[in-house]
């Protein structure tokens, strides 16, 4: 069973009909990513799977203890896209919310793997993989 917050992703997706149009969403949606912390672009935050530049920093919600905020950074325009969808989903939960959204299930109904490299690919789970670590991480 799909997330309802994912169903809502994808459903939005699909409205938008061709792949270049959704193209254009993500590249919206990074251009509305807010800017993250210059302090927080370092080593220990880069996705260094990725071909893109991704950085991705987890911090404790300051108003609930028990949840996550996230940052983002990508220096290509739609792996920034996806950083935002990931950032936007991720964000507001704890982690063990965090853990087992089923990312999955979001990248086959955006059909990610048919429309970006196989190498984009892998760097898009990667992403997704440090920012469940980041998260894990925190509750420790």
């Amino acid at each position: 069973m799909r997330d309802t917050e994912i169903s809502d992703i994808i459903d939005d997706f699909e409205l938008l009909g061709d792949w270049d149009q959704r193209y254009q969403y993500l590249v919206e949606l990074g251009e509305r990513l807010a800017p993250m912390d210059p302090e927080d672009k370092t080593d220990a935050n880069r996705v260094i799977e990725c071909m893109s530049l991704v950085h991705v920093c987890a911090r404790q919600d300051s108003a609930r203890a028990d949840r996550v905020q996230y940052q983002g950074d990508c220096d290509t325009a739609i792996i920034k896209g996806v950083v935002a969808l990931l950032v936007g989903l991720f964000s507001g939960k704890t982690p063990a919310e965090i853990e087992t959204l089923d990312v999955d299930a979001l990248f086959e109904g955006l059909h990610l793997q048919e429309h970006l490299s196989p190498n984009r690919h892998v760097g898009v789970y990667a992403i997704v993989n440090k920012m469940k670590r980041q998260a894990l991480a925190l509750a420790a």
